[in-house]
């Protein structure tokens, strides 16, 4: 089994900037992928970034290139999430997901595991 925990949201204006972290323990196996969603009230979760076992291919939502990054430590088994020039529109609880395979898939209904969400909230 996999534990995963979110750190690092928090209210921030719009121009700013948060780094969202994410933590897993437990046993992980060798090749998995890492990802980030989100999720506002009322709408389904929406994929935001994932990076690939090895942290050499990833992939970002249009509404984020540019200006989110998401990086990987393995040795710490560590994700991350720059998010740089945020807006009110990115308002929502961030996941992270690990998904297992080489492969990213980006669907939320592919990642095996989830952690409990961080609330990120961008101010006009």
């Amino acid at each position: 089994q996999v534990q995963l925990s979110e750190s690092g949201g928090g209210l921030v204006q719009a121009g700013g900037s948060l780094r969202l972290s994410c933590a897993a323990s437990g046993r992980t196996f060798e090749y998995y992928n890492m990802g980030w969603f989100r999720r506002v009230p009322g709408k389904e979760r929406e994929f935001v970034a994932a990076a690939n076992w090895d942290g050499t291919n990833t992939q970002y939502s249009d509404s984020v290139k540019g200006r989110f990054t998401i990086s990987r430590d393995n040795a710490k088994k560590m994700a991350y999430l720059q998010m740089n020039s945020l807006k009110p529109e990115d308002t929502a609880v961030y996941y992270c997901a690990l998904q297992y395979g080489r492969i990213v898939i980006p669907r939320a209904n592919s990642q095996n595991f989830w952690g409990q969400g961080t609330q990120v909230t961008v101010s006009s």
